[in-house]
């Protein structure tokens, strides 16, 4: 059950689709608002923050990226961007390296469209969950193996120490706080900036390195997978503790 997450803006020049995704969103128990322009967005966004915006990337004489932008510069608010063919990967591509949280084609499916709401709204419940409490706590189960905040500390399925890296354990961390996302370099880079060991180094020789600790087979990874066009995307299933 998802905490009070206020209500999601619809984005879209069509009244149509506004209409069938905010009827579906309100029928399955979130709230919604509609703009169909970048003037109707911002006067939404004057009120009480949104708990996501859906964004279409083709707004008539607007440009979608171009109000991401906008709202990246002032907001972290989640954003789920649609485009309108699959021929549009360049417009995905750069919403991703933009700070979108995920996208959907149309015609897309109302159910994956709200599976899709449902996990982003998790996802930043989870991360504000984190924030409250004692960072140093908790951490990440995945596949057998744990990393503990506390000790900054990477155990195998066999319980046995993995050393990391500060930058190592920067990127674990980073991938770990977003599964199944795909994460461009850009924003891995600056998930570990902080740290002094990777700031002059590829985030694809990091990935390596990390590969190397966690694969069976690091040639042929299965957690870390590779996001053509994108960057990188955890492909495990993760327990917060």
């Amino acid at each position: 059950m998802l905490a009070d997450i206020g209500h999601v803006i619809v984005v879209d020049d069509d009244p149509i689709l506004q209409q069938m995704v905010g009827t579906f969103l309100e029928e399955n128990g979130i709230s919604s608002k509609a703009a169909s322009n970048r003037a109707e967005l911002c006067k939404h966004l004057q009120g009480p923050p949104p708990g996501l915006i859906i964004l279409d990337l083709r707004l008539g004489q607007e440009d979608g990226l171009d109000l991401l932008r906008e709202i990246r510069s002032s907001s972290d608010v989640p954003v789920i961007i649609t485009t309108g063919h699959r021929l549009d990967e360049t417009d995905r591509i750069v919403g991703l390296e933009l700070g979108a949280d995920d996208y959907v084609i149309k015609p897309f499916s109302l159910r994956e469209l709200l599976a899709r709401v449902r996990a982003v709204l998790r996802r930043q419940e989870m991360g504000r969950t984190g924030r409250l409490r004692d960072p140093e706590r908790g951490g990440y189960r995945f596949n057998g193996w744990k990393l503990e905040r506390r000790h900054r500390r990477l155990l195998n399925p066999s319980n046995t120490t993995v050393p990391l890296t500060k930058g190592e354990y920067a990127l674990l961390l980073a991938f770990l706080e977003a599964p199944h996302r795909p994460l461009s370099r850009e924003h891995l880079l600056q998930a570990t900036r902080m740290h002094e060991d990777i700031f002059d180094r590829s985030i694809d020789v990091q990935v390596l390195r990390l590969r190397r600790k966690l694969e069976v087979d690091p040639s042929s990874p299965r957690m870390i997978q590779t996001a053509r066009g994108v960057g990188y995307s955890f492909d495990a299933v993760v327990e917060p503790f």
